[in-house]
């Protein structure tokens, strides 16, 4: 890191002493600031306190594990998550990445590698969402609707579970058919023009909520993009 750069701070959430340590050594040599911690219990506390440039969490803690700590910060902050986890299912994969996670990483890993998709997630989260940035909507995960700016926006199951993938990872293009594998075990009878129509019943309901915002993106013959910034 060059000399008058703002250090970055990266917060690891793993109970494994060893894989705790070996980040905290790769973090601290390539110029980051590393906080460590054994479980979930203090998280959302420290990142009220401190803003962080990324998060690296485990899925299987004691107490909250990753996926509801992974909930939990995607209500306060826009920060790239990178889970690290032995869970090598699709299910486990999709869920992550619904909840909001940028990466998802399997054990075992090359360290060299996350270090990669640490930078890379960074390079691309600054100077669009800052690691704390404050988002204008959070998310009630268990009636599965949307906040936007105060207002409830009163999605269908449905439209609540594209618009979920879609914030997962913000800048990422989804194709159509990804939507609508997201969507095949609860809704089997979607078709891609569907998804078009369901889209655009989203757009109209933050519209209502935001008009200022045009946060959903469509790029023409692929798919549909969630850029705060656009």
């Amino acid at each position: 890191m060059s000399p008058g750069t703002p250090q970055r701070h990266v917060l690891v959430v793993e109970d494994d002493p060893s894989i705790a340590a070996l980040f905290r050594d790769y973090l601290a040599a390539e110029g980051f600031v590393p906080t460590c911690l054994e479980d979930g219990r203090d998280l959302m506390r420290i990142l009220r306190k401190q803003a962080f440039s990324a998060v690296l969490l485990d899925v299987v803690l004691a107490g909250p594990d990753g996926f509801t700590l992974c909930q939990q910060i995607r209500t306060l902050s826009a920060v790239p998550i990178v889970f690290l986890t032995a869970r090598v299912e699709d299910a486990d994969r999709l869920r992550g990445f619904e909840l909001g996670a940028d990466d998802y990483v399997c054990k075992p890993f090359s360290p060299r590698e996350v270090m990669a998709r640490i930078h890379a997630l960074i390079r691309r989260a600054e100077g669009k969402v800052g690691p704390a940035a404050a988002l204008p909507y959070s998310v009630d995960e268990e009636g599965q609707q949307f906040v936007w700016k105060g207002t409830r926006l009163n999605l269908t199951p449905l439209e609540y579970r594209l618009l979920r993938l879609l914030v997962s990872r913000p800048g990422r293009v989804f194709t159509r058919a990804e939507l609508l594998d997201s969507l095949h075990n609860l809704f089997k009878d979607v078709s891609d023009r569907a998804i078009d129509s369901h889209i655009k019943n989203i757009r109209r309901k933050i519209s209502a909520a935001d008009p200022e915002t045009n946060c959903i993106a469509s790029v023409y013959s692929v798919g549909y993009r969630f850029d705060l910034s656009a």
